[in-house]
C-alpha cells in the first residue's frame, strides 16, 4: 500500500506503534498516542523559517513541506496543505463541546493536530500542527522512514 508520492502506509501493528514510542517524553506520549495538545507559543518549530520537510515524529512520514508553511498567528506551526495528501488521515472531533477535524498520520495513527477552513489560498485551509508531532529535515536530507527501518522494508 503506497501513496503516489511512493511512500509506504501499510498501517503499523501496536507492537511496531510502541517500539517507536519507546524514545518519547511523557508529554509527546499523551500528544502523539492520546490526542492532547501542546500550549501555543510553546513548540519549538513554530518559528522555524529553513528550508525541509516536516515528518511524523514517531514514523518519518513525510507530511508537510516549508513552502507551505504560514504565519496563522495561532501558537502552532500551521500549513495550507499537506506534501502528500495520502499521508493525513481525518477524523471528526467532537472533544470539548465542539465538532472539528482532527488530523492524523496514516501510517502509524499518531495525533498531528487539526485543519480549520479558515487558511490562506490557495486550499483555503488551515492545518494546525503540534511540535512534539512532528520532525524536521533541512532541504536536501529526505526524510528517513523508521517504519521501514523498523520493518526492514526498501
Amino acid at each position: 500500500m503506497k501513496s503516489a508520492s511512493g511512500y509506504d502506509l501499510t498501517p503499523l501493528t501496536s507492537a511496531e506503534v510502541e517500539k517507536l514510542a519507546a524514545s518519547l517524553t511523557p508529554e509527546e506520549r499523551h500528544v502523539v498516542l492520546h490526542q492532547g495538545t501542546e500550549r501555543a507559543f510553546c513548540g519549538t518549530l513554530l518559528d522555524n523559517k529553513r528550508d525541509g520537510t516536516y515528518a511524523c515524529r514517531l514514523c518519518g512520514l513525510p507530511l508537510f513541506r516549508s513552502t507551505e508553511k504560514f504565519d496563522s498567528g495561532t501558537g502552532w506551526p500551521s500549513f495550507y496543505q499537506p506534501a502528500d495528501p495520502e499521508h493525513i488521515a481525518s477524523i471528526t472531533d467532537r472533544s470539548h463541546g465542539m465538532t472539528r477535524v482532527e488530523i492524523r498520520c496514516a501510517r502509524c495513527d499518531s495525533h498531528l493536530g487539526h485543519v480549520f477552513e479558515d487558511g490562506p489560498a490557495p486550499s483555503g485551509l488551515r492545518y494546525c500542527l503540534n511540535s512534539v508531532s512532528l520532525e524536521f529535515f533541512d532541504k536536501g536530507n529526505d526524510p528517513f522512514d523508521r517504519a521501514a527501518e523498523l520493518r526492514g522494508r526498501s
